[in-house]
């Protein structure tokens, strides 16, 4: 359970830090901005936080996507994969819930929640993006995270991979990559938010799927070279 609770408060944590940086000091808030850059860091710097505080109880996934290709490449079982999933949305709710309690009075001018979503007509590019930026940051993970991997600098090579993955792809779609950082703020925001939801989960989840079995293809190469 201890694990299970690790998830949850971590997940918790990115999305109030990083959603919580777009709301409060985003691009175009009235509030002084940090931009696209500043909000970028906030969440990989989240990630650095979270891995070194939770990553010996939980591993620090913090991400349904991770997860996911974690499971999918052997290194978990499905009771866990599905655990982890589960807390991980009520922690991303529970920070939510903080977020719009901190800003419903604010005069953010944009988002009180940082929802991510996509303009109109560009609902297939949102969906590749997102599907390429998880597929590129979920390969990350399992390579670092790997036997053989830098472990020791696994939490810093993730939140400068998901710093880099945000730097681009927050312009398309606020940058997800994690369905859970995007159900809880989708639920308090509503609307369009609400209603582009599926994309946010659908196309993480594919391309952590596609991380793992290119990941796995990749490692049995390795191997037989080796051999």
């Amino acid at each position: 359970m201890k694990k299970y609770l690790a998830e949850m408060i971590g997940t918790m944590v990115l999305v109030l830090m990083g959603c919580g940086a777009a709301v409060f000091a985003g691009a175009g808030q009235p509030f002084d901005s940090v931009g696209t850059l500043g909000v970028a860091f906030a969440f990989g710097l989240s990630v650095v936080a979270m891995a070194y505080a939770i990553g010996s109880i939980s591993g620090c996934h913090i991400n349904p996507a991770i997860t996911l290709g974690v499971f999918l490449s052997g290194r978990m079982s499905g009771k866990d994969a599905g655990m982890y999933m589960i807390f991980q949305v009520i922690g991303a709710i529970l920070g939510s819930s903080i977020l719009w309690f901190l800003a419903k009075d604010s005069g953010s001018t944009t988002t009180l929640t940082g929802a991510n979503g996509f303009a109109d007509g560009q609902m297939s590019v949102a969906f590749v993006a997102e599907t390429v930026f998880t597929f590129i940051f979920v390969l990350v993970v399992l390579g670092v995270t790997a036997k053989n991997g830098l472990n020791k600098f696994a939490g810093l090579a993730i939140g400068l991979a998901l710093v880099l993955v945000h730097i681009v792809c927050i312009p398309i779609t606020g940058t997800s990559v994690n369905p859970a950082r995007s159900i809880g703020p989708a639920l308090f925001e509503g609307g369009a938010a609400l209603s582009q939801l599926w994309l946010f989960i659908v196309a993480p989840l594919l391309g952590a799927a596609i991380a793992a079995v290119v990941w796995k293809g990749i490692t049995v190469e390795n191997d037989a070279v080796k051999a």
